[in-house]
């Protein structure tokens, strides 16, 4: 099982010393990989009675991609979006930063994909809301076509390319495609089943971690896959008062049904960048040695 940690997009803030410093802390502490969530527009809470999003104007967001060029040059830790709103975006140009990513990281870009919730975002990019299941599966077969192939022609109902290809192609052939959900979406495990090198899940082991596996492995079996071939990454959070002995249980638990990453969340609970730092770098350490 591979050690992760969740990149503090929200609390971490723009100091490019600090943002250094927790890298080369989760580098230097055991972790193997970096996750990274996404978020473009930012809804202006005050200006909206009704609003009861995650994130509002107030959150701030480093761009993926971005962020991993400037990563992929100061660490050698597989970086994951996890998870990046994929139907909002454009897919020849998710599929060519993408490809750039992997090429800058020597193949180690992990592309987790999700269809998102906040359809302010959706309307600033100019993409349709209600059709993000469906345009985010035509996306998924466009963008292994553009990875590994010189030249191609497509017609979907959401995307055209016209005897066309990207150029650098990514290393990996193609980039691992993961996809994210929320606890009880059982048409999206059927998606992640059907169609995704692994699910990022933030479902607890437990009986409904269980039940979504069943359905994964289910969906996976009726697409002529192997379930087995389908990863499984679990998330930890760790609250303000967190317990060790707990935390190693959940990825314990995490491990024993068949997780191949667990990753470590230290949002959420009032941290200042030095502490997230601090306690990435214990954590690990910890997480490591047992």
């Amino acid at each position: 099982m591979q050690l992760g940690v969740t990149f503090p997009q929200t609390e971490i803030g723009t100091d490019i010393a600090v943002l250094r410093d927790y890298v080369r802390t989760a580098e230097s502490s055991g972790y193997t990989f970096l996750t990274a969530f996404d978020h473009v527009l930012g809804a202006d809470a005050i200006a909206r009675s009704d609003w009861e999003g995650h994130y509002d104007h107030t959150d701030a967001f480093h761009e993926p991609f971005v962020l991993f060029g400037w990563l992929a040059g100061i660490s050698s830790l597989e970086l994951m979006t996890g998870v990046l709103i994929l139907p909002q975006r454009q897919t020849v140009l998710v599929a060519k930063q993408a490809a750039e990513v992997d090429v800058l990281t020597g193949g180690r870009l992990r592309l987790g994909v999700g269809v998102g919730w906040n359809e302010v975002e959706y309307l600033g990019l100019g993409m349709p809301f209600h059709q993000r299941g469906q345009r985010l599966e035509e996306q998924v077969s466009l963008l292994r076509r553009l990875w590994t192939e010189p030249t191609l022609s497509f017609s979907g109902r959401f995307d055209a390319v016209d005897r066309a290809g990207i150029l650098p192609q990514p290393i990996q052939q193609p980039i691992p495609i993961w996809m994210g959900s929320l606890p009880g979406n059982r048409r999206v495990w059927e998606r992640i089943g059907r169609l995704s090198d692994g699910w990022i899940s933030v479902v607890q082991p437990g009986p409904l971690l269980e039940e979504a596996l069943a359905t994964v492995h289910k969906a996976a079996e009726d697409a002529g896959r192997d379930p087995a071939s389908v990863g499984l990454q679990t998330q930890i959070s760790v609250p303000a008062d967190y317990n060790i002995d707990l935390i190693r249980r959940e990825r314990d638990a995490g491990r024993e049904i068949g997780a191949s990453h667990v990753n470590i969340d230290t949002m959420r609970a009032g941290r200042s960048p030095q502490q997230h730092i601090d306690l990435i770098g214990q954590l690990g350490t910890l997480l490591t040695e047992s």
